[in-house]
């Protein structure tokens, strides 16, 4: 029985809350037992096992002893108007009957004036009524009640009954508290004293709160207390409001008047504590309850830590309140005894107060005594357990009266334990038994009745019950029986031996069988045999032992990006004969889909999350559930990302701004699961540069603060950004702003230069000083220049805002000693250092002396010249431009044609490998010094190149003649590299690898054609036609292809006709594999007149089309395709038109040569207007893609293309435009083609003997690359070949 009176059974431990169908009760098992004992039977087993599923009204005609039901709380405070009930209800048969004491007197409620008594059953309870001060006051006290009947007394616990009357402050005169700016002061509360302490507010006469913060705070007791008053706190309005709860009332204390008087003597002074007031004090805590203690300090508003001397706080059940000013410990115990110590610190001292805290306990139970049924003869025992601190003193009472004053002979002891043991009971020692438990904290109480009957066994459980359960697992099989005395169970198998044997089965007190471990073979019915004195019991449990759910892959823990998805997968086993289920959960908590939301996707075992967020991260775990057992698997899922924004930033120590340092401190960042690496602190000067940030350092990630080494004059607001491995997160909000003082500048600029741009000056130019650099408002520079060499010397100076200065009158290229130094309203910056320039160039007076060219094969020779006198540059020599060109072939007839290459080489090297040369060439030469301003005077050299190879003949075509003969069509080589000789034409068979090659040598250069005959026309040829000079065959074309034999019929597959009014279109699909042939078009026009035939035309079997004009309109024709007079192909079409028209004879403007012509003339016009106006453009430069611009005959093929730019080859090709002079086209320096645009980008490499095979990229060279723009003449500025 719980103490409430309700019964319960606690089921054994790890048991599964297993669902019962019911089942018949097949028999009563009371065998020789009366009537009126079965029915005793039939409703006294509540009272022993009793079932939550199985309650039952236990009748009029049994007997039970008194259960006290309900009953007031151990303390009633009442107001005024309250109403006052004491309740005290009971259970029990025969009807309980009642009665009170007050203050351990009797007391009758029904014979009082004013107390009205429950007339209800089971009811002792009363209410005062009319209830006043006076009244209530008069009831104070502490009352008992006691429930009997027959079989015993039970007893209430003691009810405190407090009454009070309407709180009222008393009447005071409160004085006007006077105090001198900088002082403490407390202002005093002191409610009235109530059994419920009230709740107290500060506020001024306009009902709004006193502001409360670090200076400013009220105590624990109510007062309200200044660490330090200012001139604002002068109010006379501070008013102290008491809210008591139980009353339902609010009283005000009187006004308080604080006069603050202003001083200009604020004495700075160490913290003082105003509460507690002593260096120590002692309190007892109690356990379970909650511990707070307070410190309030005066002076320069100090800051309160706290600390535990005797170990850490405990961290989940502290809270710091009040500004730290309170500590509260929730659910004291034992292990916080010891003491905690307050400190109170500012910038002067240190105060303290500690706090020795002793934890007591109220009484609790170790072991309460429950109430028991029992037969005659037996021993009964109630224990009675329990603990506190200080150690409660425990007392036994039966029915009421203690122990000590019952008479001696009865058979109960007390043993050392506590327990009450009574021997050999019978039934007149039924009885309710009372524990007491009581300490100075409190008090316990427990009933608990023996009752001593005479039962024979009975089983609740029904019989025949089916046990589900699975492999693994624990079943309990239930046998819940009763009688008295209390009958033994034992468990039986199939074949009657007890089922202990097996160490896997276990009994509980209650009969219930335990099977731990459960294996297939379990599956079986078992015996539950119930017995006492009087009879025997025996029902059947049959038990089903199921697979066991298993999860086959369970989800995998996962670390995932933000953004990002992940998917957990789920595989489960189950019984087959069990429904079953696979459902997810996160941190315990069922998962669903979530409507229209695609954050989760759930199906067949898998749970898929989108759209990560750090929010999602958390346990997720797969349940694989039948009714019978639940298997979990769980994982992890941590999202990972870039860190949070830091969320606060402070600046501190101010003071340090003189030395332009400053303390900045920030609060940490999430670190979304990756460690934080660095912050990041940033900068904005928002007078100089608004919305730029700029970088200031790395912290480490364990920091949270840095001094910050500032520069002068810089308006500073600050920003933190924290990193870890996934990058930035998002910055910090702006700190305020903080402005340096200026200085002097501590840079001056970089980068001093003195170049000339004329032959008689010199630009001085620097790199400006950064706003960052300035140290003030404005920067200025202080510039001076004097000659080289010209010690002692004075120093010419001008102090100027932009960044240059041009020195004028000067001589040609002299050197210049030159100092920048900045300068600003605070003074200069550090002395210069001193930079050599130079006033202007000219153009070199000398030319490189040539020492040779040397060939070095038909293509590529090496040029070598002297070092040009550096005496004669008249500047800084930049290199030398070597310019060549084309002057022609050495074969006859062959038309002069000019187009330069040229290259760059640097100012070291002495000597230029030319590749890409067209053999049996003349070329001209000329070598240049140049320096910045331009190139000077050349020296000049003519070379030819020696004979080369040709390249391959241009094309080569296949034109069927027979079954065993091919005629070869071809056109001679683009590059004859010299002389032609003649052709080499070689073929053999494809399908028959081991035949040799067949080979003709063709002398004739001029030939162009070649019949084979005596081919088999039953096989594919491969035939490859080289051309040949003195030097040798060159690159070959080669060709596939047999006779017409085996190309088979000729097959005109997909031929259609088209026709408009006088013409008609004949197309056709030319099979792949076919050779070509020749063949006759033939046009037949059919209708009433004669048959009109028009001249047939000779058309080639690859031209896959044929138009045939002057057909007469709206007229049909019969079209032949015709091969030496044999007949290809037949079709028919007719024209367009209205009808027929007689053509006027043809003129030769109607004939399609002549149309042909005047459209070319047309077309070749319109490029030549093109070409002009692209060349008036560019300033009269000629281009260096001439060579796609010209016709190419048949002698002349273009040269590869290099990475340079290009030359033409087209020997017998005039230009289109004329060319320009060498020197026409060179700039001087300063102008749009100035070496200045090609600085740093000359790429040199060098051969083992030092000669130059590099490159001179640039812009200019990009623009000459793409092929459209115009290309200048030769000048170290505009390169146009490459040399390899």
């Amino acid at each position: 029985m719980r103490e409430d009176g309700q019964c319960g059974l606690v089921p054994p431990p790890t048991a599964p809350a297993l669902s019962l169908p019911p089942a018949p009760f097949p028999w009563a098992g009371a065998a020789g037992a009366a009537g009126k004992m079965a029915v005793a039977l039939r409703y006294v087993w509540p009272l022993l096992l009793c079932s939550p599923c199985l309650l039952i009204q236990i009748p009029e005609e049994l007997m039970e002893p008194p259960v006290i039901t309900e009953q007031s709380p151990r303390r009633l405070v009442v107001f005024p108007t309250d109403d006052i009930s004491l309740k005290c209800e009971a259970s029990g048969k025969p009807e309980v009957q009642f009665r009170w004491t007050w203050d351990g007197v009797h007391f009758k409620p029904e014979e009082e004036l004013g107390v009205t008594v429950h007339q209800a059953a089971h009811s002792g309870s009363f209410t005062l009524t009319g209830n006043n001060s006076n009244f209530a006051q008069r009831f104070q006290g502490t009352y008992r009640c006691f429930a009997s009947n027959r079989l015993g007394t039970a007893m209430s616990h003691e009810i405190r009954l407090v009454a009070e009357g309407a709180p009222k402050w008393p009447k005071e005169t409160v004085k006007p508290v006077e105090v001198e700016e900088g002082e403490p002061v407390v202002l005093p509360c002191h409610p009235p004293l109530s059994a419920e302490p009230p709740r107290i507010y500060w506020m001024n006469s306009k009902i709004l709160h006193i502001k409360q913060d670090e200076r400013v705070t009220m105590g624990q007791n109510g007062n309200l207390y200044f660490a330090n008053v200012l001139t604002t706190d002068n109010h006379s309005d501070y008013i102290c409001h008491a809210h008591f709860l139980g009353a339902r009332t609010i009283i005000q204390k009187e006004p308080i008047d604080l006069r603050v008087k202003a001083t200009n003597s604020m004495i700075d002074r160490k913290p003082r504590l105003l509460f507690p007031t002593n260096s120590s004090s002692h309190l007892v805590a109690l356990q379970g309850q909650p511990l707070v203690l307070e410190c309030i300090a005066e002076g320069p508003t100090p800051t309160i830590k706290w600390l535990r001397p005797s170990g850490p706080m405990p961290a989940d059940r502290v809270t710091y309140q009040n500004y730290n000013k309170t500590l509260q410990l929730v659910n004291v115990g034992e292990e916080d005894d010891g003491e905690y110590r307050c400190l109170a610190e500012n910038p002067l001292g240190t105060a303290r107060h500690a706090y020795y805290v002793t934890v007591e306990a109220a009484p609790y139970w170790l072991h309460k005594p429950q109430s028991q049924l029992y037969g005659p003869g037996e021993t009964a025992r109630l224990d009675c357990q329990v603990q506190g601190r200080p150690q409660p003193e425990v007392t036994w009472r039966i029915n009421g009266i203690p122990l000590k004053e019952l008479s001696e002979d009865q058979k109960y002891w007390i043993n050392p334990e506590n327990a009450l043991i009574l021997s050999n009971v019978q039934p007149s020692d039924t009885m309710v038994t009372q524990c007491e438990a009581r300490n100075r904290h409190g008090l316990l109480l427990a009933n608990a009745y023996i009752y001593v009957v005479q039962l024979p066994t009975k089983i609740l459980t029904p019989d025949n019950q089916t046990y589900l359960a699975v492999e693994g697992s624990t079943a309990y099989l239930l046998c819940k029986a009763f009688g008295a005395p209390v009958p033994s169970i034992q468990w039986l198998d199939e074949e009657g031996a007890t089922v202990l044997q097996d160490e896997r089965f276990f009994p509980y007190a209650n009969g219930t069988l335990g099977i731990r471990d459960l294996q297939a073979n379990d599956t079986a019915r078992y015996f539950c045999q119930a017995a006492n004195d009087q009879n025997n019991v025996t029902i059947v449990a049959n038990l089903q032992v199921k697979d066991a759910t298993q999860i086959m892959q369970g989800p995998r823990s996962a670390i995932e990006k933000k953004g990002s998805r992940v998917t957990f997968t789920c595989q489960a086993s189950f019984d087959p004969s069990l429904k079953h289920s696979i459902t997810w959960r996160r941190d315990g908590r069922d998962l669903q889909e979530l409507g229209d939301s695609d954050k989760y996707f759930i199906e067949d075992g898998r749970l898929v999350i989108h759209s990560l967020d750090y929010s999602d991260q958390g346990n997720y775990s797969c349940v694989a559930s039948t009714k019978l057992d639940v298997v979990e698997s769980r994982a992890q899922l941590l999202v990972v990302g870039s860190p949070g924004p830091v969320p606060q930033l402070e600046l501190s120590d101010h003071h340090l701004l003189k030395q332009s340092q400053v303390r900045l401190s920030w609060s940490p960042a999430e670190d979304h699961n990756a460690p934080i690496e660095k912050y990041d602190v940033e900068f904005e000067d928002k007078e100089m540069e608004p919305e730029k940030w700029y970088s200031l350092g790395k912290v480490p990630g364990n920091q949270t603060s840095t001094t910050l080494k500032l520069s002068p004059y810089i308006h500073y607001t600050f920003r933190v950004t924290a990193i870890n491995k996934y990058g930035p997160g998002e910055p910090s909000p702006a700190s305020e702003t903080v402005v340096t003082p200026e200085a002097a500048p501590e840079k001056n600029p970089v980068d001093v230069r003195g170049e000339g741009n004329e032959t008689n000056n010199m630009v001085i130019t620097w790199k400006p000083l950064k706003w960052m650099d300035w140290n003030a408002p404005q920067v200025q520079y202080r510039v001076q220049w004097r000659p080289q060499g010209a010690r002692g010397a004075a120093w010419q100076e001008q102090i100027l805002s932009e960044p240059f200065l041009v020195v004028t009158n000067t001589s040609t290229f002299v050197p210049y000693e030159i100092k920048v130094q900045a300068v600003n309203s605070q003074g200069k910056g550090p002395e210069p250092h001193v930079t050599v320039g130079y006033s202007g160039e000219d153009f070199p007076q000398a030319s490189p002396q040539l020492d040779g060219v040397e060939i070095l094969n038909s293509s590529a020779v090496l040029v070598k010249w002297w070092p040009v006198d550096p005496a004669q540059v008249n500047g800084h020599l930049r290199g030398y431009n070597v310019t060549y060109w084309w002057e022609g072939s050495q074969r006859k007839h062959s038309k002069r044609h000019v187009h330069r290459g040229h290259v760059v080489v640097p100012a070291n090297t002495t000597s230029a490998i030319l590749s890409g040369l067209r053999p049996y060439s003349s070329y001209h030469l000329e070598v240049q010094a140049f320096n910045g301003r331009g190139a000077g005077p050349a020296s000049e050299i003519t070379f030819s190149t020696p004979e080369g190879v040709p390249g391959h003949p241009e094309a080569l075509h296949l034109e069927c003649q027979s079954d065993t003969s091919l005629l070869l069509h071809w056109q001679p080589p683009l590059s004859h590299n010299g002389v032609l000789t003649g052709y080499i034409l070689s073929y053999h068979p494809l399908d028959e690898g081991g035949k040799e090659q067949l080979s003709f040598d063709l002398r004739d250069p001029e030939l162009r054609m070649h019949n084979l005959t005596n081919l088999d026309p039953h096989l594919r040829y491969r035939f490859q036609l080289q051309a040949t000079t003195k030097k040798g065959p060159g690159e070959a074309i080669v060709r596939e292809g047999g006779t017409m034999a085996l190309s088979g019929v000729p097959d005109f597959g997909n031929i259609s006709a088209t026709a408009g009014e006088n013409y008609s279109i004949v197309s056709w699909v030319p099979r792949e594999g076919r050779c070509n042939f020749g063949f006759h078009i033939r046009f037949k026009a059919l209708g009433e007149e004669k048959v009109d035939y028009l001249p047939s035309q000779y058309v080639s079997y690859n031209q896959s089309s044929y138009t045939q004009w002057d057909l007469q309109p709206d007229t049909d024709y019969e079209i032949h395709l015709l091969k030496e007079k044999m007949l290809l192909h037949q079709m028919a079409v007719k024209t367009n038109g209205t009808g027929r028209v007689r053509l006027p004879p043809a003129g030769f403007t109607t004939e399609g040569w002549f149309i042909g012509f005047v459209s070319a003339i047309i077309l070749l016009l319109l490029i030549l207007l093109i070409l002009c106006f692209i060349k008036r453009s560019k300033g009269g430069k000629y281009s260096v893609k001439d060579k796609e611009d010209t016709q190419v005959d048949s002698e002349a093929r273009p040269m590869k293309d290099e990475t340079f730019g290009e030359y033409s080859d087209n020997e017998e090709k005039a230009f289109g435009s004329s060319q320009p002079s060498l020197n026409g086209d060179i700039k001087p320096l300063g102008s749009d083609d100035s070496l200045a645009d090609y600085g740093g980008s000359v790429d040199v490499q060098f051969n083992e003997d030092g000669s130059f095979i590099g490159q001179y990229s640039g812009k200019k060279e990009k623009e000459a690359a793409g092929g459209n723009d115009s290309s200048g003449a030769t000048s170290p500025i505009n390169p146009t070949v490459t040399l390899e």
